[in-house]
């Protein structure tokens, strides 16, 4: 049984960045609207940490296969880290809130993912010139914000039940 349950994670964890990986292809042509951020919150409040982290560093390696890696690679890696780090702690809250509080949530991870992305990268711009970069990238960084709450809105009510039935059917 325990094999089986390795087997079904790894599925479960290579369909969901699949399903990222495609939707952030879909919206790439739009800057920094992408539902990968929801979708990587979402997996973290109902599968846990882990799967949140491998979700969102799978799809950010196959995406930027594809649309190109650079340094800035490392810095998504470290922001969907914090982002998962972030939305573990406060699970127990995020379970319980509404879709309208979780696409807050959404909203300011938004925001978050576009602060760390800045602090990374920082270094290669030089540090003095930090708050002018993170400024610059301000108006990206609510589009971000902008799309993880428009996509918290439309995907929370349909993906938690789907998540929620597939983890009860296989991973309890």
């Amino acid at each position: 049984m325990e094999k089986n349950k390795t087997l079904f994670s790894l599925i479960t964890i290579a369909l969901i960045s699949s399903i990222c990986f495609v939707g952030r292809l879909a919206f790439s042509s739009l800057p920094n609207i992408q539902p990968v951020t929801t979708i990587v919150i979402l997996v973290t409040i109902i599968f846990g940490f882990k799967y949140g982290l491998a979700v969102s560093i799978t799809t950010m390696f196959i995406s930027n296969l594809y649309l190109g890696m650079g340094p800035w690679t490392l810095a998504q890696f470290a922001a969907y880290a914090g982002i998962v780090i972030i939305t573990a702690l406060l699970t127990h809250f995020l379970t319980r809130a509404s879709t309208l509080i979780n696409a807050f949530f959404c909203l300011l991870m938004g925001y978050f993912f576009g602060f760390v992305i800045s602090l990374v990268q920082a270094p290669f711009f030089g540090i003095k010139t930090f708050w002018i970069y993170y400024l610059q990238g301000l108006s990206f960084d609510t589009l971000h914000a902008l799309g993880n709450f428009a996509f918290a809105i439309v995907l929370f009510p349909v993906l938690t039940p789907l998540f929620s039935k597939l983890k009860t059917k296989y991973f309890t």
